[in-house]
């Protein structure tokens, strides 16, 4: 048995075709628009042609992960699918054959155990823990945990729906489609195995953003009430976190990187801050990247982290901690260091 799982490889991929903030603002028809640009961050996003969807994102980003992996696709002994979106063809929804089946079909991993989790923009980090436990308790020696997120349906109907700059689906402006894949593999050293891997569930949150297939229009719809989703989520996690943290014997300090859930810029930094008071200290960097890729749902994450690798913005023996708030309402993280993966990404002259 080893004494747990690292993270071997990534993947990414991001559709070709951008949108701005402001060409989609421009579609609205209120009055006056907020200055979403401004107070998210996001400057464009990536949105799927007519060739792209939840599956060919998710099969281009495992790829692009084995490109970079020891491992090839007939050796995976376990794949998690953990997208929202369940778009093939287009916006056709597939609940079965399951996404994960299809991506172990098309790779070529005949021996490698399936299935999707649904967890909202938990759903990697959700993956990652699971795949965890399988790899610690000797289940699997590795796993691939990919997601292929087409969300953008949710923006296209959202600029027919709003009305004010109050509507309940303003939030569903702010998202991109992207790709990712993670390769976790078994690991004897203490140093590279994940030191954190937690989730919670407060439910009694859960009807603050519902997201469901559109009965008027292609693809989904999506309702948040933002302000109280941010407010419950920064004011919960703290707790949760410290105490993980005590498990672990680690500090906030101690953490190199903080990818939190790309939500918004202001979000994101009025969570730094309140976190900064509850601690009493604060982590190297809190990473917001966003201004090209919006929120990007379950793959947020690892597109940053792929993104900070390939820009050689990380050095070895680095502390990540993700953090993932999803609708749930579900507070997830985990926590690792790198070593070789620095060694095999970034720009090479």
């Amino acid at each position: 048995m080893s004494a747990g799982s690292k993270i071997e490889s990534i993947g990414v991929e991001l559709p070709e075709t951008s949108v701005t903030t402001a060409e989609i603002m421009g579609k609205l028809k209120v009055r006056k628009p907020l200055k979403l640009e401004l107070l998210t961050g996001i400057s464009r996003r990536r949105v799927c042609g007519s060739h792209e969807d939840t599956l060919t994102l998710a099969l281009a980003a495992a790829k692009d992960c084995l490109s970079h992996s020891e491992y090839e696709a007939r050796e995976i002994e376990m794949i998690i699918s953990c997208s929202i979106s369940k778009y093939v063809n287009g916006l056709k929804h597939y609940y079965e054959p399951s996404i994960s089946n299809l991506i172990k079909q098309s790779l070529g991993c005949p021996n490698a155990l399936n299935f999707d989790v649904s967890n909202a923009c938990a759903g990697m980090i959700t993956g990652v823990h699971i795949a965890n436990n399988f790899i610690s308790r000797g289940v699997v020696k590795n796993c691939m945990v990919v997601s292929g997120e087409y969300i953008t349906s949710i923006s296209n109907n959202a600029v027919l729906n709003i009305s004010s700059m109050k509507h309940d689906e303003l939030a569903s402006l702010t998202v991109g489609d992207a790709g990712a894949a993670v390769i976790l593999t078994a690991t004897n050293k203490t140093n590279e195995s994940f030191r954190v891997s937690e989730l919670v569930s407060l439910s009694q949150y859960s009807d603050l953003c519902i997201g469901n297939q559109s009965s008027r229009h292609p693809g989904g719809v999506m309702k948040t009430s933002m302000k109280k989703i941010h407010e419950v989520s920064i004011q919960n996690a703290p707790p949760i976190i410290k105490c993980a943290f005590e498990k672990a014997g680690l500090r906030m300090s101690q953490i190199d990187f903080l990818i939190p859930h790309q939500t918004s810029k202001l979000s994101i930094q009025s969570g730094a801050k309140y976190f900064a008071r509850f601690f009493g200290e604060e982590p190297g960097e809190v990473v917001i990247n966003l201004q090209d890729t919006g929120n990007t749902a379950s793959t947020t994450h690892f597109t940053t982290l792929y993104k900070y690798l390939m820009e050689n913005r990380l050095k070895e023996g680095d502390k990540i901690m993700m953090l993932s708030f999803a609708s749930g309402l579900v507070i997830g993280f985990i926590v690792f260091s790198v070593y070789d993966l620095v060694k095999r990404y970034g720009y090479h002259y």
